[in-house]
């Protein structure tokens, strides 16, 4: 899988779903927005997507400010 244009194994997630992949990379789901195959992912769908190694995975994170 390509996260940010880097290859990510889905084996190295302790599940293939989205919020493994934010824990695995530390980040707060409250805080990005995610691009899976060129589609935005709504929120209320996380839960139920479930990640495949050929994905091509955009994460973009939220930065305050001002």
């Amino acid at each position: 899988m390509k996260v940010n244009g880097r290859d990510l194994l889905l084996d190295e997630l302790s599940s293939p779903s989205v919020f493994a992949l934010l824990e695995a990379l530390r980040l707060k789901p409250e805080t990005v927005a995610i691009q899976k195959n060129g589609e935005i992912l709504k929120r209320d769908t996380w839960s139920g997507i479930i990640l495949n190694q050929e994905d091509k995975i955009e994460i973009l994170k939220f930065v305050g400010g001002g």
